[in-house]
């Protein structure tokens, strides 16, 4: 079963490469952004239930109503001939979904590569790491060479709480596996006030020890998760100002595609990113747009529009409706996010869907 699957990819990756309705161009949105990076979920599942980003009771898509992988396939084909230059696969957590190697791998073969000139310039991954040493070598043999790896706290007991049923040893294993396939790691902790707060320092000479960066990210407010987000909202700013009395900083133009800032740690010799969606706004120079598993176009992860790209393909639309759809959609992409949290007492302002269904 699984050498059919493979051949059907690639058949399907021939035909793509064959496909002559597409007219070569770039996604340009109305505040003129290139849209160069897509992300993509593949499903909507976890095997955890993190309190910023799920319910503890989550209630999952059908099966029927999220892509196949050959539906994935074609839809990332369409961006890629349109110019988009970084694909990240996201979840839920994307390792859980059934033949995910196999899918990796014939995306690997979109990568520009000496032997062959391919159309991407990166794949990666954003996993919660527990499955990380079952695939980091064939992630790495498909052609990624970084994952990002979320990862909130180094305290057992807290992991579990925050996690709400993961296991830290799994995730640290991970992460140890990723490193000795040879791929670079970013460690992703949301920053959460009364939570995690008092173990930066510990977290940013931990990644020192392994070779990792560290990204923190403010909390935002996306979905009804059970706990209250404005009681945990910390402002970067004043997390950056406080480490800054202890570790030597110096910021670095590095930019990895997304919307982390950089500063190089000199103690440690990696970086540590900020992503501040709440304190200070990144919009201006925004060039993502976000594929959820179930096909819907997202073009901010802070609005709800969007458009159905399942629907104009499972209703018999080629290649050219498909891209139609898409820059209708990036027609209508907003200058900025409308995110709202703790900035007035008690107001929180978010789009309804969770992070999971959006896909990181």
């Amino acid at each position: 079963m699984g050498g059919q699957w493979r051949l059907s990819l690639a058949a399907f990756f021939i035909g793509c490469l064959l496909y002559k309705g597409l007219m070569l161009s770039s996604l340009i949105d109305p505040a003129g952004r290139s849209i160069s990076y897509l992300r993509v979920s593949v499903t909507d599942r976890c095997d955890m239930r993190c309190v910023y980003c799920m319910a503890e009771s989550m209630r999952f898509l059908p099966r029927e109503d999220v892509l196949s992988f050959e539906e994935l396939l074609r839809l990332s084909q369409v961006f890629v001939h349109q110019g988009v230059r970084r694909l990240r696969i996201t979840g839920g957590e994307p390792l859980v979904r059934r033949d995910i190697g196999p899918f990796f791998e014939t995306l690997g073969q979109w990568l520009q590569r000496p032997e062959q000139a391919g159309k991407l310039d990166e794949l990666t991954l954003t996993t919660n790491g527990s499955l990380l040493d079952v695939y980091a070598e064939t992630l790495f043999k498909a052609g990624v060479r970084r994952v990002n790896v979320s990862l909130d706290t180094l305290n057992e007991d807290r992991f579990a709480q925050i996690t709400r049923r993961g296991k830290l040893a799994a995730t640290l294993n991970g992460i140890k596996a990723a490193r000795a396939a040879g791929l670079a790691v970013r460690i992703n902790t949301v920053a959460m006030a009364g939570v995690n707060e008092d173990e930066f320092d510990a977290l940013l000479a931990w990644c020192g020890s392994v070779g990792a960066d560290l990204c923190l990210i403010e909390t935002m407010p996306m979905g009804d998760t059970g706990t209250d987000r404005t009681a945990s909202y910390l402002p970067l700013s004043k997390v950056k100002t406080d480490l800054a009395q202890r570790w030597t900083l110096t910021p670095v133009p590095d930019r990895t595609g997304g919307p982390a800032r950089y500063m190089r740690v000199a103690e440690t010799g990696q970086r540590i990113g900020f992503i501040t969606p709440m304190s200070h706004n990144f919009c201006g120079s925004c060039n993502r747009v976000r594929l959820s598993c179930t096909g819907r176009l997202y073009t901010c992860l802070g609005q709800e529009d969007g458009i159905d790209l399942r629907d104009i393909m499972r209703s018999g639309g080629d290649n050219a409706a498909i891209l139609a759809g898409i820059q209708d959609a990036i027609a209508r992409k907003p200058t900025g996010h409308d995110f709202l949290l703790g900035q007035e007492a008690g107001v929180v302002n978010g789009p309804a869907r969770h992070m999971s269904v959006t896909g990181g």
